[in-house]
Order: C-alpha cells, then structure tokens, then sequence
C-alpha cells in the first residue's frame, strides 16, 4: 500500500519491478541482454546500498525503543547482521554522509559499487591529518576516477599510495614523519631478554628496529647461504653454517647456528671497554682437562661449557683460555697470538679453498681455521699447523665422540667413536 512517503513508494517500486523479473526465464534471454543485465542490477545494487546508507546515517532514533548502543547493534538485532559487517557499515555511512561528497555522489550514481566505496573512503579517512585540503579533494576525485578501472584490491594499494600519486612532494614529507615516528617508537620499544631453561640452552627475545632486524638477517643470510663460484648451493644443504654437507636442518635452526657462528666471529677488541680492558670472554679450566678434552670449563661470566667446547672457542674465537695447575694456580694465561692472522687466513683460503672434511665442499669464506695440533698442547699457529673447517666439521673436531684421521691429501676424515 502507497503511503505517499518517496522513501517508502521507492521501495515499493523496486519490489513491484522485482515481482515482474521473478517471472521471466533468464536462460531465454539472449548473451548480449545478460550481461547488459549483470551491469544494470550492480549498479542498482550499489543505488540500492548508497539509499540504506544514507537512512543509517540518520538513524539514531530508531535505537531509542529498544536502548540499542547505535545503529549497527539495532541492524545487528533487527535485520539479523553480523556485528562487524554492520559496524563497518555504519562507518562507511557516517563518511559518505559527512566527509566525502564526490565518492557518495559517485556511489549514488551507482559508478562506484559498495565495496570500491568503503576502500576508497578508509583510504581517504588514513590520510594525515595535516594533509592541505586541496590535495585531499584531488584525492578523493582521483580515487572515484580509478573506480571505473579498477577492482576494490588494486583501488586499496592505490589508495595507501595516493598522495605520491596526486602531490608527490607532500607524500614524501608524510612518509618521512611517518618513519621518523616509527623509528622512536621502535628505539623506545627496543628490548631484550634471555632465560636459561637449565639444560645448555638459553632463550633470547629480542625486539629490534626494523633496520637492525634487516642488517641481522642480512648476516645470517649470508652465513647460512654461501654459494658457490658456479651460483650452486655448496654443502648440499645451501651451505648451512653449523651443518654438514647434506644434513638437513630446519632454516631457524640454520640461522640459530649462523647467530652462534655471528657472535663467536667479533673481535673483543673492537667492542667498547669493560672494565679498563677489551671486553673479553676468559674460559678457564685446569692443566688435566685441558689436556685430555673431557671435563668442564668455566666462563668468566659463571657459565660453564664442556672442555672440548671450550677447545673449540679457543682456535678462532677471541676466547683467552686461564689453565691452572693442581691448586688453582694459573700456569698460562692464552694471548690473541694463538688466531691466525688476517695474511695467514687468505694464504689458507688459497690452499684449501674449502672445508677440507671429507666430502664437504663449503667454500673457504665460510670456514673457520682449525689447528691440527691445539695450541694449549704446543700447537703452532702456523700454515702447517692450520687447517680449513666449516662450522659443523669444527665442532666435530672437537666432539669428544667423534675421532678423525688425516687422510695423504690433508683431509680429515671423521667417524663416530664406538
């Protein structure tokens, strides 16, 4: 029944004419009146929602009666909508309704559907505030425009980008206050904490500047991916520091074990003072442990490590090593001359050129100089005396359950003990 409200004969319009398209066999109609159809009933569609948005714009009377919250719980409670579907929509009529006259234009109109709308006005709604006026109006205006070629996903990309698109130069400014901002919330937000589980191993959390995440995992990259001169992955595992050729590991212990590798590679001598001295690690253990490899070492930190853990440190990291005699008094206190010097490396990256365990081909920049004969034991850290291993053969050198012999043409071959 007409009641004479424009609103209400509107709808009473649409239905009567829906009635009529209820009795029409839509598979007689030819492909050309199809898909002139398809387009029409979008448009409408979109006319049909830019009408109901427009009455959830005014609505709030309608909550009174039941004490609603606001529109979207009555539409939640009434017509049976899901409460984040409704919000949204209440949203996107509060903005069509009172910010962007050209996109509710356009989506009256039906050139610009529902979803394109809500894109293009969450898009306008993010710009920054101090945005000039006549660069938003450019913007919106633009949008609308892009709506007639593009799908809701690609105006949502153009959208995020719109002011390098309409004022570059003001673009650029925002994205500068923008990372400027994300850049002190991230140094405020900076922190790290670690926790011993008690079983050797200990949990580090870390939260990072996004350009020192990029920088440590540049690093790690590169020390779990060596390559070789053909671009082939070396090692048979894309050279995973830590593994061996052909282990395969999980890609976060590889960069677990690349951390590890990382950090025993820094030279204390370049860090800052502690103490009145380089910052270092001092590794002590007795003259019995460290001759026979099986016992405890101690760090100066309290930690303790196996001894042939700690003999392992001792080739190439910048670890002084205090042995002590039969009362714990130190008989030698190591000196940074038992590394191998930076001359000394390159000459055995010349020779060896890559691990030189049986079977491992990780090439020489990833490999760790090794001596054959420990240096606390009288070794010497000479060419003759030093050898090329990768990270995981180094430890196995130092494994106590595992022996190696050295085969005619220097290589080492390993076998576990039995």
């Amino acid at each position: 029944m007409t009641t004479g409200h424009l609103v209400q004969e509107c709808g009473e319009a649409i239905a009567a004419a829906l009635d009529k398209a209820d009795a029409v066999e839509f598979v007689y109609l030819s492909p050309v009146d199809k898909a002139s159809a398809l387009r029409e009933f979008a448009r409408l569609s979109a006319r049909v929602d830019a009408t109901r948005l427009r009455l959830m714009a005014v609505a709030d009377e309608v909550t009174e009666e039941k004490g609603d919250r606001d529109v979207a719980a009555w539409c939640q409670r009434e017509l049976l909508v899901d409460r984040s579907a409704a919000r949204r929509e209440m949203t996107l009529a509060g903005a069509l309704e009172h910010r962007w006259t050209v996109l509710a234009q356009a989506h009256r109109s039906g050139e610009v559907s529902t979803a394109q709308a809500d894109v293009i006005a969450r898009a306008l709604d993010d710009l920054p505030d101090e945005t000039p006026a006549d660069v938003v109006a450019t913007a919106e205006k633009t949008l609308v425009e892009y709506a007639a070629t593009f799908a809701p996903k690609e105006l949502r990309r153009l959208g995020g980008r719109i002011l390098d698109i309409v004022a570059p130069e003001v673009g650029e400014e925002q994205e500068r206050k923008r990372l400027e901002g994300e850049e002190r919330k991230a140094r405020r937000t900076t922190s790290l904490t670690t926790r011993s589980h008690g079983d050797g191993s200990t949990t580090i959390r870390i939260r990072v500047p996004d350009a020192t995440a990029d920088r440590l995992l540049t690093y790690l990259h590169a020390w779990t991916n060596p390559r070789k001169h053909d671009g082939k992955s070396a090692g048979g595992d894309a050279g995973s520091a830590g593994t061996g050729a052909g282990t395969k590991v999980s890609y976060p212990t590889r960069l677990g074990h690349a951390f590890c590798a990382l950090l025993e590679h820094l030279d204390p001598n370049k860090l800052p003072r502690h103490g009145g001295t380089a910052t270092s690690v001092v590794v002590t253990m007795d003259y019995d442990t460290m001759i026979s490899g099986l016992g405890v070492a101690t760090t100066n930190t309290g930690g303790h490590i196996s001894a042939s853990e700690a003999r392992r440190l001792m080739c190439t990291s910048h670890v002084i090593p205090a042995v002590l005699g039969g009362k714990s008094q130190p008989l030698d206190l190591g000196r940074g001359e038992r590394l191998y010097k930076k001359w000394q490396r390159r000459a055995m990256d010349l020779r060896d050129g890559h691990c030189r365990a049986v079977g491992c081909d990780i090439p020489a920049a990833w490999c760790e100089a090794h001596h054959l004969i420990p240096w606390l034991k009288g070794g010497k850290t000479d060419l003759a005396d030093g050898i090329l291993l990768c990270s995981h053969h180094h430890h196995r050198a130092h494994d106590d359950r595992y022996l190696h012999d050295r085969l005619p043409n220097g290589d080492l071959r390993f076998h576990r003990r039995r």
